[in-house]
């Protein structure tokens, strides 16, 4: 655990001081704030619709900020021959994977509370809970969880970032679509990959309305869980290669 709090604290603050973490921080906040501002707030809607369509538009903020914080975790480290330096240290593949995976989820999560201004302008004029307010922000961060560990796969795989970037955008955007895809499907396989979608199931029927459903939360978890594995078996073949 000693070795994944260092990689923690080193890899947090590269993130405050490297420009391209405030750069992707503030270009996401403030494409959420135009949206906001342009589709949420348009025309006569309840409370409840205004929030809905907010962490609609918000949801963006861990798809595309957890693609891009996580592009450069490994493929960086192996670019620079740093990740060498640290395969020969008695550190293993699975504390360096956790340090800077919870680095970047750490970053990220305060990128989406900073956000909450919304929401609370939604609630000073309107009829809103602060438990809607809690879930919805609570499966943006379980949604940016899920993304960061597709994007530290994507990250694994290769040691040229553009590449990385390139391939964990296109995981993300293949999770998120496989219920679109999933109704031109007869059962069983429809069942499946609609319950394996990363968002339209799991984010828009429940977090979205601010309904906190067990279900939702085992699987972001699982598919965190899942790529987040998935890394570290690529480490491991690697260090062998």
């Amino acid at each position: 655990m000693r070795a994944t709090s260092i990689i923690f604290r080193r890899e947090l603050g590269h993130y405050f001081r490297s420009p391209l973490g405030w750069i992707i921080a503030a270009a996401v906040l403030v494409v959420d704030g135009v949206l906001f501002q342009a589709f949420a707030l348009g025309g006569e809607q309840l409370s409840a619709q205004l929030l809905e369509r907010y962490f609609y538009f918000a949801s963006g903020i861990p798809l595309f900020a957890g693609v891009l914080l996580a592009f450069r975790l490994l493929s960086e480290e192996r670019q620079n021959h740093s990740m060498i330096l640290l395969k020969t240290s008695p550190v293993r593949d699975t504390e360096i994977v956790l340090g800077k995976f919870f680095a970047a989820l750490v970053f990220l999560t305060l990128t989406i509370v900073v956000s909450i201004y919304m929401p609370l302008l939604i609630k000073v004029n309107g009829k809103i809970t602060w438990s809607q307010i809690f879930v919805g922000y609570l499966g943006m961060v379980l949604l940016g969880s899920a993304t960061l560990a597709i994007g530290m796969f994507a990250s694994a795989l290769t040691r040229h970032q553009i590449i990385a970037v390139l391939l964990g955008a296109v995981f993300t955007l293949l999770m998120c679509f496989l219920f679109p895809l999933a109704k031109r499907l007869d059962s069983p396989v429809r069942d499946v990959l609609e319950q394996v979608d990363l968002w339209w199931i799991h984010f828009q029927n429940g977090f979205m309305k601010g309904v906190l459903n067990l279900k939702d939360v085992i699987y972001y978890l699982a598919v965190t869980y899942f790529f987040l594995l998935l890394t570290v078996k690529t480490l491991e073949a690697k260090r062998w290669q």
